[in-house]
């Protein structure tokens, strides 16, 4: 790439990528997407998807999880493993890392240098309009995993897979988590209609690996002809999932081999069937069976954000649940792996496009208590007002307060809460970004 230096600093990279338009911040209608302008940003970048394998991850929940652990087994592999994940926690290095390394700020501002000289000369040679914020970071991060020569890149889907920007990576094994409501208006057929978006990541020359689903949609995914086809419940399945000091202790049975008492690091049952994922990807990818030095890597994995416990008197958990499943999953980890002696804060903020009615009920369902909820709206353009949040936890009978922001939010809460109870601070991975970088200078 050279030595080059094509902005000053990171902070003027990121006004320059920040000009951009960015799904993320908006609404984001996935209808009338291409991946023409992807291919040929990456085409003029020397295709360097192609230089390396990647397994590629959708699905509505889990992604992440599923990304970290295969990296962590690809590592213990003896590979160097590149993850691509999205959207980053606190800041936005954090979306590309290799061997558990997020890009540095310098190498960051060339590589959106770079990104930067490539879309002034595509503009010069075509029609077109500029590429999107997440196109530029892609294509920043595959730039960046063949620049440090990774053996493997894993690759979360951004949204959905069909048209995602992602989804040109040269992919050996394809994951779909699982099929939950999210972005979608919840129609009859919801289920097959975002399946068929997320089975566009399935290629003929590459292994599928689906997570727990109806044979409706596995009969979808066969659609698009992957080499093979590995489906939770007939090909793999977790025989064992319960809770272990920090953590959990799983057996999982693969076409391969049977792995008994593996631990994983992260909490809740939601992760168990995660880690089944991992294995049985990774498992795919290198076509053998994997032995206890490889597994133990499990028991390593740290993953920000995800149920992640930051304190113990009061027990604080932030988790960066965004839609009701999510946040179902949030509430068994803590009632099934916390004993919680006094009350239960929650700590809530999300985003507009969701129904907070679903996700307040999703935390009752779960099994875990909820004595109150403080309401803040994280500072992100398509938050739900506090306001909002507040109404709908009234309106099914818990008490609610609202914060003028997520810090002054985690602040009432502490302030609540005694030495006994816990604190849980979740609704968006950007109300959980905030609380962090809040929480840190405490030194929790």
């Amino acid at each position: 790439m050279g030595s080059r230096a094509f902005f000053p600093s990171l902070a003027e990279a990121r006004a320059w990528l920040d000009g951009h338009v960015n799904l993320e911040a908006t609404a984001g209608d996935a209808d009338g997407l291409s991946l023409a302008p992807m291919r040929g940003l990456l085409a003029a970048l020397g295709d360097p998807q192609a230089d390396y394998p990647a397994v590629h991850i959708s699905g509505t929940n889990g992604k992440g999880s599923v990304a970290v652990m295969t990296a962590a087994l690809a590592q213990a592999w003896g590979m160097t493993a590149g993850v691509y994940a999205s959207p980053h926690v606190e800041r936005i290095n954090e979306r590309m890392a290799v061997g558990g390394d997020p890009v540095s700020d310098a190498e960051l501002t060339e590589l959106l240098g770079h990104m930067r000289l490539v879309e002034g000369h595509l503009a010069a040679a075509q029609d077109s309009g500029p590429p999107s914020w997440f196109e530029l970071v892609t294509a920043a991060a595959l730039r960046w995993f063949a620049d440090v020569a990774v053996d493997l890149a894993v690759v979360e889907v951004g949204k959905l897979g069909r048209y995602d920007a992602t989804n040109l990576v040269n992919s050996r094994v394809s994951v779909i988590t699982n099929i939950g409501r999210d972005h979608t208006d919840g129609r009859l057929g919801w289920e097959a209609v975002v399946m068929g978006e997320k089975a566009g990541i399935l290629h003929s020359g590459a292994t599928a690996v689906l997570g727990p689903m109806g044979a409706e949609l596995v009969a979808i995914a066969a659609e698009e002809s992957p080499r093979e086809l590995l489906v939770s419940g007939r090909h793999f399945e977790l025989e064992e999932n319960r809770p272990a000091v920090g953590g959990r202790l799983i057996t999982v049975r693969t076409p391969l081999a049977s792995y008994e008492d593996v631990y994983v690091s992260l909490f809740g049952p939601h992760q168990g069937h995660n880690a089944a994922l991992a294995i049985t990807a990774f498992e795919s990818l290198v076509g053998k069976d994997l032995d206890e030095p490889v597994l133990g890597a499990l028991g390593d994995v740290a993953f920000p954000a995800r149920f992640e416990v930051v304190d113990r008197q009061p027990l604080v958990v932030v988790d960066g649940a965004h839609n009701p499943d999510g946040l179902a999953a949030t509430g068994a980890a803590l009632a099934e792996q916390f004993t919680v002696l006094g009350a239960v804060t929650w700590v809530v903020g999300m985003m507009r496009d969701k129904d907070p009615e679903a996700m307040l009920a999703a935390i009752d369902d779960s099994g875990a208590r909820c004595d109150r909820v403080v309401c803040c709206a994280p500072g992100w353009p398509r938050a739900l007002p506090a306001a909002d949040l507040a109404d709908a936890a009234r309106n099914r009978g818990i008490d609610a307060e609202v914060a003028g922001d997520v810090a002054e939010a985690v602040e009432r809460a502490l302030a609540l809460s005694t030495e006994n109870d816990a604190v849980v601070v979740t609704g968006s991975l950007y109300t959980a970004g905030e609380a962090r970088l809040h929480l840190a200078p405490r030194g929790q």
